[in-house]
């Protein structure tokens, strides 16, 4: 078993981090990415952390998307941020319902333990990026550090806050400089979609080539 370090990774939220969520995007005629999102995720990629997205999607639960549809959005989304050289790694969607009680939906840290168990990446010196208060409490619940989207909140439970993906990068690289080198990151991994992951029902959807 090779001694080697675990890489540290950034976990995304998606919407509201990645692209625009003034209206939901059930399909990827739908999808609009913030202008600096590609170049921020690129900057993570070339700085050596495993890039990954963990969101709630509720809407398939809901019946507003079908499981097709929430793939083919990132599909979307994948193809637009290689189009630009930036690239994830893996995406974990919890799709039930908002109210189902699952294990997987944030605030719950269900989504994280998928993508660790999926691509491993050394915890503690890792990330979840997010514009809600329950992307900061699965990060913080998952043993991650926590940045929150948006203007700074006395209830927040985030290390920092930030106006956008662009600088929350910028924080990362700023505390993280010294925690490791280039030569901790791994091969890259074929990009994988997961959806569900409440209690035991959690399984893998077919993986995607990123």
């Amino acid at each position: 078993m090779s001694d080697r370090p675990l890489p540290p990774a950034v976990i995304l939220d998606r919407d509201g981090v990645i692209n625009d969520n003034d209206e939901p995007v059930n399909g990827p005629e739908q999808l609009r990415l913030y202008p600096w999102a590609a170049a921020a995720i690129r900057r993570l990629n070339e700085a050596g952390y495993r890039v990954m997205v963990a969101t709630n999607q509720g809407g398939v639960g809901l019946g507003y998307m079908s499981a097709q549809d929430l793939d083919a959005v990132h599909e979307r989304l994948s193809a637009l941020l290689k189009e630009e050289g930036a690239v994830i790694e893996a995406y974990a969607a919890c799709t039930h319902p908002p109210q189902a009680g699952c294990d997987c939906r944030k605030p719950r840290p269900g989504l994280i333990h998928k993508l660790w168990e999926v691509i491993p990446f050394d915890k503690s010196r890792s990330f979840m990026v997010g514009d809600r208060e329950s992307d900061v409490e699965a990060a913080l619940a998952a043993g991650l550090r926590a940045i929150r989207i948006g203007p700074p909140s006395e209830g927040t439970r985030a290390e920092r806050s930030v106006a956008n993906l662009r600088e929350a990068v910028d924080y990362i690289m700023q505390t993280s400089r010294d925690d490791f080198s280039p030569h901790t990151m791994g091969a890259k991994t074929p990009r994988e979609t997961f959806r569900g992951g409440g209690n035991d029902d959690a399984r893998p959807c077919p993986v995607h080539m990123g």
